[in-house]
């Protein structure tokens, strides 16, 4: 196993964001076993965001943590230069792997939603998704890949996640979107649509609701709920080279919800 430290000068680098826990922890550990060193961002959590670069370390690659509110865009232009630091320390000026995870929860009716809710929804699922990629855009190297990270409840509809999901309904389209655009200089774009996974998102409310963790798996053609191990593997596999000519899809990986 390489040394946590260890960065070859043709190593892909990959940025994901919200990889302090959940799907995105789950991400940068699994492409550290495929020897891709992470700058991943963090909320507030330091403690956590710790143990995940102690965890891709062991895994095999070196991992960087830059706190990050992603719903604040008037931040970026700083997380921008500190990610330029972030790569000098890994020998490298550009990066390869962009991976727009970060995001927050809503469960409210539709008639009950309130106007700051739907704001702060669209600044993190949305607004902080385009302008941290346009941010980022003159430092993905050309022929990298940018995964956006969506929801199966863009497909299937389940009453109180209309505001969410709406959101996420728009940065598929944006895949689409940037998708063709970025396809002169050979990068690949795609939504990968978790279904529904037992993490602390929502509150733990699929892992630690018995309830609701029996319904979701009696509606899952699998049989069970989802875990990060279903997905951090398999967005990793989708970066890697094996899968260059996947572009402008949405991926569904739920474990056949709702068929």
């Amino acid at each position: 196993m390489p040394s946590e430290n260890a960065v070859t000068s043709n190593a892909k680098i990959a940025i994901v964001t919200g990889g302090s826990r959940g799907l995105g922890r789950n991400t940068v550990i699994n492409l550290a076993r495929r020897g891709v060193p992470s700058i991943f961002t963090y909320n507030s959590n330091r403690a956590e965001a710790d143990k995940v670069v102690s965890a891709a370390g062991e895994a095999g690659a070196k991992a960087i943590a830059i706190q990050l509110n992603t719903g604040s865009v008037s931040t970026f232009d700083a997380f921008v230069q500190s990610v330029r630091e972030a790569l000098a320390t890994l020998g490298a000026e550009r990066f390869d792997y962009l991976v727009n995870n970060a995001g927050t929860s809503h469960h409210n009716a539709f008639d009950q939603t309130t106007e700051r809710e739907l704001d702060n929804l669209y600044n993190v699922h949305f607004k902080g998704v385009f302008f941290l990629t346009q941010k980022l855009l003159p430092l993905i190297n050309d022929g990298g890949r940018i995964v956006n990270v969506s929801s199966g409840l863009t497909r299937f509809t389940l009453p109180g996640s209309s505001p969410y999901a709406s959101m996420k309904g728009a940065v598929e389209v944006l895949t689409r979107y940037l998708a063709k655009e970025l396809g002169a200089r050979g990068i690949a774009v795609n939504t990968v649509a978790p279904g529904a996974i037992a993490t602390d998102f929502s509150g733990g409310m699929v892992r630690d609701n018995p309830e609701i963790n029996k319904r979701v798996s009696e509606m899952t053609a699998l049989g069970r709920v989802g875990v990060p191990d279903d997905i951090g593997p398999m967005i990793a596999a989708l970066l890697s080279e094996d899968n260059r000519w996947i572009n402008g899809q949405r991926i569904e990986v739920s474990g056949g919800m709702v068929l």
